[in-house]
């Protein structure tokens, strides 16, 4: 099993005292499983994202991600952890402006130790990005971003990819052709894939859906 999450909770502190945010999570995926996660804003999702890649610190409970348990790990053995198994794609992009797509898709394969630059121009083929490789990421549309994003994520070849919301920013359109390219690519590459989604078409083209309620899993 790929990642195992075992009774997780979180809770966050508010102006009347604390809130708890996740009670007691559990839940699995395997390698090359996708799954949905669902739910009402505040519900805890991305939250819950944050958590088993390694972004916030666990309260209670653990999560376990490649035979590594993440209760009780420092912020660099963390961020050693997200570096070597994990991707996250945010709904925001986070590209780097002053890299060119080249640059940006290959910047986190580089801090892998992963770098494979025909690895590199077989994503950007694949994903539409072959004539934009010279171009900053302020003359590229929301959907060629986005794309790039994906790239930059599956460039490392992590075992684990993590999206938020991935399409939030797209049109039906540009969301369904993303979602056809990367799907396509996470079954190429063998991850897995756990993406936050409010959208039931998006939903219902992963493996499995979880759907999370005031904190649990309904």
């Amino acid at each position: 099993m790929l990642l195992d999450v075992r009774n997780l909770e979180k809770t966050f502190a508010g102006a009347e005292g604390d809130v708890p945010v996740l009670r007691g999570i559990d839940m699995s995926l395997g390698a090359g499983d996708t799954l949905a996660l669902t739910g009402e804003s505040g519900s805890g999702k991305s939250t819950l994202l944050h958590l088993v890649g390694g972004l916030d610190v666990i309260d209670r409970g653990d999560v376990v991600l490649d035979g590594q348990s993440l209760a009780g790990l420092g912020d660099s053995a963390r961020a050693a952890l997200r570096r070597d198994t994990v991707g996250i794609i945010f709904q925001q992009f986070n590209l780097i402006p002053s890299l060119d797509v080249a640059a940006n898709i290959a910047f986190q394969a580089r801090l892998a130790g992963r770098h494979d630059p025909a690895h590199d121009r077989r994503l950007a083929d694949t994903l539409g990005l072959s004539a934009q490789m010279r171009k900053y990421p302020e003359q590229l549309s929301g959907g060629q971003q986005q794309r790039v994003a994906i790239a930059r994520t599956l460039a490392a070849r992590p075992k684990l990819i993590l999206a938020d919301e991935p399409t939030g920013n797209l049109d039906e359109a540009t969301a369904a052709d993303v979602m056809d390219q990367m799907l396509a690519l996470v079954t190429q590459t063998g991850a897995a894939l756990m993406m936050v989604t409010h959208s039931p078409v998006l939903a219902a083209r992963m493996n499995r859906q979880l759907h999370l309620s005031q904190g649990r899993l309904a």
